[in-house]
């Protein structure tokens, strides 16, 4: 049984033998080795491949990072919404602010130094030309006008001994008992003093003339306006360290002055009619006359400066108040509306923002008539077919570039 046994066993291995040699490998075929042609070939293919695989990777993304720069420049252009001025009818009459200026005004100044005795006229007091208004104690200033009266007694007592001693030298000199030159000595010696007498008379007028400045006087026909000193006050001479006393002002007539925009310029002559009215004086107007003008347009405003002068006897009219003047002009001067929100407030005065054809802000003086409330009327410096921004920004500047709105994106408000 053994034996039969090792062999059945054996007989199994041989069985088994086959299996664990696993599956067999087939070789590959055996090809020709390629040309060198066709391998150069190939190889300039790949690279053709890789490198239109680069040129299309950097193109793509070069126009990425162009269409992105500009996106991000559309971006910071402000958009803006426009609307164009309102042409209205010419009227007849053309009304524009005015200020009420005095007809002369003048501060007063003491012209010698000294302390202030009494003063006559406070604020609000008419008074006349060569009126008494203050006087001051000038007690060095007399003191020196008494010097200068004793040292021309002296020069005045020099000058007749010069005299005398001349007049005896020139007998002498006819009779040969002094010489020529003792002559012309004693000549010259009575000149100097003629010179010195001269010279003690003009120091000694000086000082009367400045001791009569002691009392202050009105220079002209007005109305005190301010009165800055008290009794016991230091005065000093002079505008540049002095104390101004007094302020005085004519206010009879009145000068009124207009700034009339440049369209309306040519109708103002002189002598013509216009009128004044002032809001504490409803309904009524006062009549006065243009003046004079400045006979040039401002480069900055664009405007006539006209003086009107308006009579005011009653005194109803003050110095420094705001009217309105009237002119019957009677021109067909272009005149147009804008919204309120199109105004910019600067230090040059008020302003709009008016895009051009190339979408680029123009900033323009412009010259107010009538307010309306929500409109204003403009009588210089924008036209009917200007484009002016709504709501503009405080930090819009001179040649900024914008878009402009679409109508329907209701950016800002027209009305």
């Amino acid at each position: 049984m053994s034996e039969m046994s090792l062999e059945h066993e054996s007989s199994q291995y041989e069985v088994l033998e086959p299996e664990r040699a696993g599956p067999t490998i087939t070789p590959p075929p055996n090809l020709p080795p390629a040309t060198p042609r066709k391998a150069l070939l190939m190889v300039g293919v790949v690279l053709l491949v890789l490198i239109l695989g680069g040129a299309f990777i950097f193109v793509t993304r070069a126009h990425n990072q162009h269409v992105l720069a500009d996106e991000t420049q559309a971006q910071a252009v402000p958009t803006v919404a426009v609307v164009h001025p309102i042409a209205e009818k010419p009227d007849q009459e053309l009304v524009l602010p005015g200020s009420l200026q005095a007809y002369v005004e003048s501060p007063i100044y003491a012209r010698t130094n000294g302390y202030l005795i009494k003063w006559y006229k406070d604020i609000g007091s008419r008074v006349t030309q060569g009126e008494l208004l203050a006087d001051i104690d000038t007690p060095e200033v007399d003191q020196e006008l008494m010097q200068a009266r004793a040292t021309r007694q002296q020069v005045s007592a020099q000058l007749d001994i010069a005299k005398i001693s001349a007049q005896r030298w020139e007998n002498l000199r006819k009779t040969d008992s002094v010489s020529q030159q003792e002559t012309d000595t004693q000549s010259n010696s009575y000149q100097q003093a003629v010179a010195n007498l001269a010279a003690a008379d003009a120091n000694v007028k000086r000082l009367e003339e400045l001791e009569q400045f002691k009392h202050v006087y009105a220079p002209f026909n007005g109305v005190i306006t301010k009165r800055n000193v008290d009794p016991g006050w230091l005065i000093n001479a002079g505008a540049a360290s002095g104390t101004q006393m007094f302020n005085i002002a004519r206010i009879d007539p009145l000068r009124v002055f207009v700034s009339v925009p440049q369209a309306y310029a040519p109708a103002i002559k002189n002598g013509m009619h216009a009128s004044v009215s002032l809001q504490e004086f409803p309904g009524q107007k006062f009549e006065g006359t243009v003046a004079r003008t400045a006979e040039s347009i401002d480069r900055t405003t664009r405007t006539l400066l006209t003086e009107v002068d308006v009579p005011n006897k009653d005194g109803h009219l003050l110095p420094g108040s705001f009217g309105e003047v009237h002119f019957l002009v009677g021109i067909n001067a272009q005149k147009v509306t804008i919204p309120v929100n199109t105004m910019l407030f600067r230090k040059e005065g008020p302003q709009v923002a008016v895009v051009g054809l190339d979408k680029k802000v123009e900033l323009r003086r412009i010259s107010i008539g009538r307010d309306y409330g929500t409109r204003l009327e403009i009588v210089g410096g924008v036209g009917p077919d200007d484009w002016i921004i709504v709501n503009p920004a405080d930090s819009l500047e001179e040649g900024q570039q914008v878009n402009i709105a679409a109508p329907n994106q209701g950016v800002g408000n027209s009305s």
